[in-house]
């Protein structure tokens, strides 16, 4: 039997809530599925900054890079907004991916059937389904450029540097290109090579790239347009790969498409195995507790967890099946609906299980 090695970064809000839930698909596939985990649990965020005056102590990361994969539920909370930035829980989050090296981020943008109606765009734009995958660079790009402030002409300015060099670009655009070749074999490559030097470089590479990938369509888009286009006529995409900037803002816009924060998982990975799973929400400190958080986008995170990290496409495929069945039925209040059974958070969590025992 084949044996994982799983670190939970459960943090604040309601991370420990949904994480637990996770946790019991997990060991539910791990059964069904014939192989165990061992999980470790390590500090990220303000659950950090309270018990050791930091928001990424070193254990963390130790337990981290041991790990066959990281489980993340969410970090930050109003009791740490008056830290320095260098000590809030977001920096424990930024730290994090940088120790492991976690360059590309996958978010998913999916409609499940039953949710339809809650998605702000019209049925017949959608269509029957809608499943758009951005894939960011994560650890380059403005974010992490040169920045200061000086003055100019007497008064006072701020600078924020885009600066990509080819290999960083290169190895976005293969995961890109990789992950597209698992999908419909598509690629809309993002950037603003109409106006950035930064972008004509990430163009020119890119193409380079798909030169490696000949099964793989490719197609371009200016940033404003892309943005246009995703409200306009969603279905075109399948993968859309884009830069740190770009990306933040084109897969936030994806997930309001979607139709719920609450559904949408993502996945963070580095050059090799090891990737980070997380939801896209925050840690709404204004519900933790009160056992009424949706589970669902972490659950499925864990499933991403599953076919990434693990390369268990069928456990992973089947947790996708079981959470878009349990929504005929029962949603959790963010989601709720007339006609559908109120649950709460663990309620979820069984009911998903159940549907994986079956």
């Amino acid at each position: 039997m084949k044996n994982y090695k799983i670190t939970l970064l459960k943090g604040d809000g309601i991370g420990p809530e949904i994480v637990e839930q996770a946790v019991k698909v997990l060991n539910v596939q791990a059964e069904k599925h014939d192989f165990s985990i061992d999980y470790t649990d390590a500090l990220l965020g303000g659950a950090a900054i309270d018990a050791t005056g930091l928001p990424l102590p070193e254990e963390t990361v130790t337990a981290c890079k041991a790990s066959d994969a990281v489980l993340l539920g969410a970090v930050g909370g109003y009791k740490w907004d008056t830290l320095p930035g260098n000590l809030r829980p977001e920096a424990g989050l930024l730290g994090i991916r940088a120790a492991l090296g976690l360059y590309a981020n996958l978010r998913p943008a999916v409609i499940f059937g039953p949710l339809k109606s809650a998605s702000p765009i019209k049925d017949e734009i959608i269509g029957d389904a809608l499943d758009i995958m951005v894939v960011r660079e994560l650890t380059g790009g403005i974010y992490f450029g040169e920045r200061g402030r000086r003055e100019v002409n007497g008064q006072p300015a701020a600078f924020d540097t885009e600066m990509y060099t080819v290999p960083e670009i290169q190895r976005i655009a293969r995961v890109a290109f990789d992950v597209a070749r698992k999908r419909n074999k598509k690629v809309t490559n993002v950037d603003k090579a109409n106006v950035l030097e930064s972008s004509r470089l990430w163009r020119e590479t890119v193409l380079q790239v798909a030169e490696e990938y000949p099964d793989v369509e490719l197609n371009h888009l200016y940033v404003d347009n892309a943005a246009m286009q995703l409200v306009r006529n969603p279905r075109q995409f399948d993968v859309i790969v884009t830069s740190n900037i770009f990306g933040d803002i084109l897969s936030d816009e994806a997930s309001q498409i979607a139709g719920s924060i609450g559904m949408l998982a993502s996945a963070s990975l580095s050059d090799g195995s090891l990737g980070l799973y997380e939801p896209i929400h925050g840690s709404a400190p204004d519900i933790a507790g009160k056992g009424i958080a949706n589970p669902l986008a972490t659950i499925l995170s864990a499933g991403m967890l599953l076919r990434y990290s693990l390369g268990m496409e069928k456990a992973a495929d089947e947790i996708e099946a079981a959470v878009s069945a349990v929504l005929e039925t029962a949603r959790t209040p963010d989601i709720w609906e007339e006609g559908c059974r109120k649950v709460s958070t663990a309620e979820m969590g069984d009911l998903v299980c159940q549907l994986l025992q079956k």
